[in-house]
Order: C-alpha cells, then sequence, then structure tokens
C-alpha cells in the first residue's frame, strides 16, 4: 500500500560530498541521517567541483544509502558574478523541472546553495504540495550587498529579496545558524513561528586532535618548532584577513610565529599572488585539505583565528570555529564584538578578541602568543573541546536538524 512505502525527501543543493565545500558536508550527513531514519532521500547536486569545475564527480551514485544525481552545466566557476549565476540558474532549472515530475516527494530541503534554492524549492512545494524546509547558512542579497558587489537598490537585489519572502511564506520551517541571522531573517517577513536556531557542527568524528609533536602535517610543512597561527577555510569577502596579513608582515622578525592561510574561495588568488610576489618568511598558503587529512591540518595549529566582517554578523556565519574547538585549539576572534564567533570565544573562555583594522592591537596579542604558557593554551583548547561536546556536538544539532525535517522541531539543548 502507498502508506508503507518508504517517505520521500528531496535534497536540492548544488554542492555535496565528495566536494570539500561545508555545505555540501552538512547537508550529506542530514541526508545520511535522513536515510537511517528510513526515508527515501533523492540529492540533486552539480556534477562538477564548487571552487573548480575541472573537477567532475559520477553523474549518478548511491552514497551511505542516498540516491545522488548529478546535473550537467551547473557550475562554472566563480570568474565573476555573472558566470556564478549562469551555472546557479542552470541548476536550478534543471533540478526545478526534474523534481516537478517526480513520482512522489513527501518533503524537501534545500539551503542556499545557489542562493535563491529557497525560491527554486518554494516552487516544487507549491505545485508538489510538499513540506519544505529552508535552511539558511548565508543571506542574499545581503551578503552581495555588504561586499560591495551589489547595491541594496538594485533590480537584482529586489529579486533577490522577493524570493526570500516567497520563500519564507511557503516554507513549513526555517533553520538559521545564530542569533543575528535570526534577526536578519524576520526583518525580511514576520515569520517567527517557523523559525529554529541550530547552529552547524564540526565533524569530531573526523576531528581527534592530532598531538603537535609529530604531527605528520606540521613536519612536512617545516612547522615543527615554530608557533602557528592558522586561518582555515573560506577565503571570502566576508571573512576578510586584511588586518591579520598587516600584523603578519610586522611581526616578520619574530621567527617563531608563523602564519598558515590553508583554504580556497574568491580572494585565494589574491593570497596566493601576494605569497609569491613577496615571498614573506613567516606566511604560507595552501589549498583546501582533503576531509581524511582535516584533524592533521587544523591540528597542526597552535591557535585558530576566526574572521567575520563587520558587514557579515548575520549574513554569515563561520562554521571554522567548531572545527578549531573540536581539535583542541584556542580561538582569535577576528571581526565584531557583537558576533557569533565573539560570542563563543567570551561564553566559553577559550581565546581572544580584535577587530578588524586594530593592526596595533593584533599585533600586541600574536607577540604575547609564544609566550603564553603551554598548560594555559592547552586548558582553552580543553575548554573548547568540552564546549563542542556539551553544545555544539554533530550528534545534537544533526539531531535537531533531522527533528525539524520531519515536523517535531527541537533546538539542540
Amino acid at each position: 500500500m502507498h502508506s508503507e512505502l518508504p517517505r520521500v525527501l528531496l535534497v536540492i543543493t548544488q554542492v555535496y560530498v565528495p566536494d570539500p565545500a561545508a555545505v555540501g558536508q552538512h547537508i550529506a550527513d542530514v541526508a545520511e541521517e535522513m536515510a537511517r531514519r528510513g526515508w527515501r532521500v533523492l540529492v540533486y547536486t552539480s556534477r562538477h567541483g564548487y571552487d573548480d569545475p575541472a573537477v567532475s564527480f559520477p553523474r549518478r551514485e548511491s552514497l551511505r544509502g542516498v540516491d545522488v544525481r548529478r546535473l550537467p552545466f551547473s557550475s562554472f566557476g566563480k570568474s565573476s558574478i555573472a558566470v556564478r549565476l549562469v551555472g546557479q540558474a542552470l541548476f536550478m532549472a534543471q533540478a526545478v523541472l526534474r523534481s516537478v515530475m517526480l513520482r512522489r516527494i513527501d518533503a524537501i530541503l534545500v539551503s542556499t546553495s545557489p542562493p535563491f534554492a529557497g525560491f527554486g524549492g518554494a516552487v516544487i512545494s507549491l505545485f508538489r504540495r510538499a513540506a519544505l524546509t529552508w535552511w539558511v547558512m548565508d543571506i542574499n542579497p545581503d551578503q552581495m550587498v555588504a561586499s560591495g558587489r551589489l547595491s541594496s537598490q538594485s533590480l537584482v537585489a529586489r529579486v533577490f529579496d522577493f524570493m526570500n519572502r516567497v520563500t519564507l511564506r511557503q516554507a513549513r520551517h526555517v533553520i538559521v545558524l545564530d542569533r543575528f541571522m535570526r534577526e536578519r531573517i524576520l526583518a525580511k517577513r514576520a515569520v517567527a513561528e517557523k523559525v529554529a536556531i541550530i547552529g552547524p557542527w564540526a565533524h569530531e568524528d573526523k576531528l581527534d586532535a592530532v598531538p603537535r609533536v609529530g604531527n605528520p602535517f606540521r613536519e612536512r610543512h617545516g612547522l615543527a618548532n615554530s608557533f602557528v597561527v592558522m586561518y582555515s577555510g573560506n577565503h571570502g569577502f566576508q571573512t576578510p584577513l586584511a588586518t591579520l596579513l598587516a600584523a603578519a608582515k610586522r611581526l616578520e622578525s619574530v621567527p617563531e610565529l608563523k602564519f598558515l592561510l590553508v583554504g580556497g574561495g574568491v580572494l585565494k588568488k589574491e593570497i596566493d599572488a601576494m605569497v609569491e610576489r613577496y615571498r614573506p618568511p613567516n606566511v604560507m598558503s595552501l589549498p583546501y585539505q582533503p576531509i581524511d587529512a582535516i584533524r592533521y591540518s587544523l591540528s597542526a595549529a597552535d591557535v585558530h583565528v576566526v574572521s567575520v566582517a563587520n558587514e557579515g554578523v548575520g549574513v554569515v556565519h563561520s562554521c571554522k570555529i567548531y572545527g578549531a574547538m573540536a581539535v583542541g585549539r584556542p580561538v582569535l576572534a577576528l571581526g565584531p564584538r557583537e558576533s557569533h564567533a565573539a560570542d563563543i570565544v567570551a561564553r566559553e573562555e577559550i581565546g581572544w578578541m580584535c577587530e578588524h583594522g586594530d593592526v596595533d592591537g593584533l599585533v600586541t596579542i600574536l607577540r604575547k602568543l609564544p609566550e603564553i604558557p603551554r598548560e594555559t593554551l592547552d586548558a582553552m583548547g580543553a575548554r573548547a573541546k568540552d564546549a563542542v561536546r556539551l553544545r555544539y556536538s554533530r550528534v545534537k544539532s544533526l539531531e535537531a536538524v533531522c527533528d525539524t525535517i520531519e515536523g517535531c522541531r527541537r533546538s539542540p539543548a
């Protein structure tokens, strides 16, 4: 009988594993957990890499119980906003057309990759009468406006906001990542009864801390005897590093301090070009690391930097703080004092805070770091790991997201 068939969850996301982008990894966690709960989970995603469109993935495969179908002509790289929009539009057009022709859909999960995925999900939800969950990981047009790439009064911005309002009206559930993001969403439409705050999580099951001594990543990159300050993640307009780089330049005479910039994104090429041109003795730039090696790279840091742009509060949510905490490392929050990263650092007593532009203040903090007793740093790291286990764990947050999709919303304790 129809009632005995497994319920069907449709997931639409431009990024999915094995692509290393964080949004794809989080969505994969949810898709796999929903499959374990007995749902039939169908994912529409891009056939090509998010950062590198030359990377190609299988057209169709089953990954840990999830039916993954990858669509062509869905990613052309990030060379310009126009190029990105074309790829995103083609992806969503294909996903919507295929979805409305599916035999059965009981629930829909979309995030913000691409930015107007919510609107596509709303269209499918309306036609198929399926419950829509919108998982907001960043907000556009707010992000493009904050980065100066778009005017808030432009036609594109107004269209995006119209699509956001439609999505908020049609969605049964809306998941946001922090209190600042909730405020921005509610300013677009008063839907407080639909909104749950559920923070993203570290993949602590893959992030066992690796001791500094003997860490192959530190040894491979000549960092065995250095004090490593690391930024690991997306290099974008909402994660500015200008203040950190300016401080690093002034600290070239401190031989034990090394700055390691790991990841990708639209501004990564500028970082690489700067390192290639000036060859600073204390700065190293590396690409994203494979997920199975990430514990070694994250554990190579003595202190992790988490950057949040002044204009990015409530627009984006830097997930990298949870990875740093999961491997037991202190955190230097670079950005406004009113932000989710500063909230966590202050509440958990796991590091330091410095505002963008305060190069003198940052130099003062950084210069003192190698002098801090190892026991003090280890104690901060231990508090960070405890916080992940007690308040930001994968198990609790993943359960809360899946419960929300199933209609029994429960925010993590």
